[in-house]
């Protein structure tokens, strides 16, 4: 099938979390036989930090606007298969007006369901929905699973909705030998989020303040000049994703920390989950509804509420440690690649071809 996605980006990881998972599940199907076209608007930001330049089963095209572009995306969508925009598409909502025009099955993927919804709730308009919501879609997918499926559509409309979770492939994401420039007791990888902050401020600084003897690495993105640093506190400011298994390797326990409207919807794993364990790295992780739906707690990862829980997981025995993470990558590699995702995707566009027959027919 010929996929033609109009999204945010996948030419770019910088300060952002759709562009490594679309080059997994992009890549997962070019390997099952099918090919992607991806429409990207050419953002400064990304254009000066892109970290990649072609598809391998597929094309790229950066564009500089959407009145230069509108008729290269309406010749691609003639033979497409599926037709798919996504949440902080630059140009969802004229995309969306082409696609559903088109013979393709049209989907919407929300990967920052919770964010929307929160956006809804506060009566803000959602600038990558237009006002018909989703019902003009054949499916929505939804990066969140739980309750947020039921609230796309009683309130955005969507006809048949599905989750289609983070992932991870593991022949980017796999154990490497560690270096010594990221070596560290607790890593934290994440773009800075202000929402996300009171967490990190428990779950990572506060640790770090009492533990003087030990070392604490953070990377990403977007970190404001007035943050609050100790002395064994090491900043990384852009990794790219051929650097994570590096620093993932590096580090002995690593930290996730899922952003508010995230943790309180549930059921939405970072991408950094599956990441770190197809590394070969014990997770620390926040707490929220689901998550023991995709590692058992303990067993394949470990939760903390609060800085004496992170503190109890860096007092844990070495072998303890690599026993979770042995256990967490086996969990990763059997039921979170990227290739499951796409077979999941492919198996929910089969489901909605069921009702979209059915009224062909009538």
């Amino acid at each position: 099938m010929k996929f033609v996605v109009f999204g945010l980006t996948i030419s770019s990881s910088w300060g952002n979390g759709h562009a490594t998972l679309w080059r997994g599940l992009a890549g997962a199907l070019g390997r099952q036989g099918h090919r992607v076209v991806f429409f990207e608007h050419d953002l400064p930001y990304y254009a000066s930090n892109r970290d990649l330049f072609e598809l391998p089963a597929g094309r790229l095209v950066l564009y500089q606007d959407w009145d230069s572009v509108r008729r290269e995306a309406a010749h691609e969508l003639v033979d497409a298969d599926v037709a798919i925009v996504t949440s902080y598409c630059a140009d969802a909502i004229a995309a969306a007006d082409l696609l559903c025009s088109s013979r393709a099955i049209t989907l919407f993927y929300d990967l920052d369901t919770p964010v929307t919804l929160a956006r809804l709730d506060r009566g803000e308009p959602v600038p990558y929905i237009g006002a018909r919501g989703l019902a003009d879609f054949d499916l929505v997918l939804s990066y969140t699973g739980g309750a947020a499926l039921d609230h796309l559509q009683h309130r955005l409309g969507a006809r048949v909705v599905a989750p289609l979770y983070g992932h991870v492939d593991p022949d980017v994401h796999r154990p490497v030998s560690p270096r010594p420039h990221y070596r560290a007791d607790l890593s934290y990888l994440g773009t800075y989020s202000a929402d996300r902050q009171r967490g990190l401020r428990a779950l990572f600084v506060e640790p770090a303040r009492r533990c003087g003897m030990r070392r604490f690495v953070l990377a990403g993105a977007q970190y404001p000049q007035g943050f609050t640093w100790h002395d064994n506190m090491f900043f990384v400011r852009h990794l790219p994703p051929d650097e994570h298994p590096a620093f993932f390797a590096s580090s002995r326990l690593t930290l996730n920390v899922t952003r508010q409207p995230m943790a309180e919807m549930g059921w939405c794993p970072s991408g950094r989950l599956f990441e770190a364990a197809a590394c070969g790295t014990a997770v620390v992780s926040d707490r929220w509804e689901g998550l023991d739906t995709f590692f058992a707690p303990d067993a394949e990862i470990l939760t903390a509420r609060d800085t004496d829980d992170v503190l109890a997981a860096l007092d844990r025995e070495d072998a303890e440690i690599r026993r979770i993470a042995a256990a967490a990558r086996e969990r990763v590699l059997a039921e979170h690649t990227s290739d499951r995702r796409a077979e999941q995707l492919i198996e929910a566009l089969r489901l909605a071809r069921a009702p979209l027959a059915a009224a062909v027919g009538a």
